[in-house]
């Protein structure tokens, strides 16, 4: 992302079977919407098919590239922004952070079916995105006086159109009509707010009091939910995240622990260690080796 000062960027980009990117990731959200041909989304290790009207998400360190036949064009807007973008507590003193929960929060959680949160626009959806896209764009373009928080504003307004609509398409009257509905909802968008600052200081106390519920009652459903404690939650990021920068990163162990939010290496070494079944370093060296008997075998 180019700019440092405000974390969001939007352009308009075409891809052709000659220039499109290299299999990548990066550490902000990229929101993509399709506005001409059709070409796959190499997305996760799967391809999926891409046409005009397509609008998804890519969160931090999901790989993916496009492929494009030749003769045929993409015709994308990228718009990007670093979650640090969306302040919880700001989203909530709006009265709107539940508003975002489906097509925004969702995607960060349920990433056996992450694809499945493609929206397909057509008609009169396509001209609302599309119209929302333009002044984004035009904002961002400008620079006019205010246009920072102008553009966070705009940004949400925008997840919030496709939250609806996703909504609309997808939410039965019968997955709404139980209590039991409303508690997984809120847990999705606890652990979708976990999902994107699991590198900050974070205790329990601190995220009660964020979402305006006791710690016991926190940690009873969100037990009851997931299957794991909000700590072990935590930790499970983390660790997947660490396991991730080990692999494709040449950072320094201590390095690696501080990014994903451990300020004690050797609290991180002792956790990986006890989750992973290894060492953080041992990890390291015996990926290396499986990508190099890889490489090997395929020449």
């Amino acid at each position: 992302m180019k700019e440092k000062e405000f974390p969001f960027w939007i352009d308009h980009k075409v891809h052709t079977a000659h220039n499109t990117p290299p299999i990548h990731a990066h550490d902000f959200i990229e929101l993509v919407y399709v506005t001409e041909g059709e070409a796959e989304h190499l997305f996760e290790g799967k391809h999926y098919p891409l046409s005009k009207g397509d609008v998804f998400i890519i969160n931090p360190g999901e790989v993916h590239t496009y492929k494009v036949n030749p003769g045929n064009e993409l015709g994308i807007v990228n718009c990007l922004f670093m979650p640090s973008l969306f302040d919880e507590a700001w989203l909530r003193g709006l009265g709107i952070s539940e508003s975002m929960d489906y097509f925004y929060v969702h995607p960060f959680l349920e990433k056996c079916e992450r694809f499945h949160r493609c929206l397909k626009l057509r008609g009169q959806e396509a001209e609302d995105m599309l119209d929302k896209l333009e002044e984004l764009s035009d904002e961002f373009e400008s620079k006019r006086n205010g246009y920072s928080p102008l553009i966070r504003l705009q940004l949400v307004q925008l997840l919030i159109l496709l939250s609806r609509i996703y909504v609309r398409r997808n939410v039965t009257t019968e997955q709404l009509n139980v209590k039991a509905h409303e508690r997984k909802m809120f847990i999705q968008r606890i652990c979708g707010y976990l999902e994107r600052h699991y590198d900050q200081k974070i205790t329990i106390a601190n995220l009660a009091e964020l979402f305006s519920i006791s710690t016991r009652h926190l940690n009873r459903i969100f037990k009851a939910e997931t299957g794991k404690t909000v700590i072990e939650f935590i930790h499970h990021i983390r660790i997947t995240r660490a396991m991730k920068l080990l692999t494709e990163t040449n950072e320094k162990v201590i390095t690696i622990a501080m990014d994903v939010g451990y300020d004690d290496p050797a609290f991180f070494t002792r956790l990986f260690t006890r989750k992973v079944g290894c060492s953080p370093g041992k990890y390291r060296e015996e990926s290396n080796v499986e990508t190099l008997e890889s490489e090997v075998s395929g020449c």
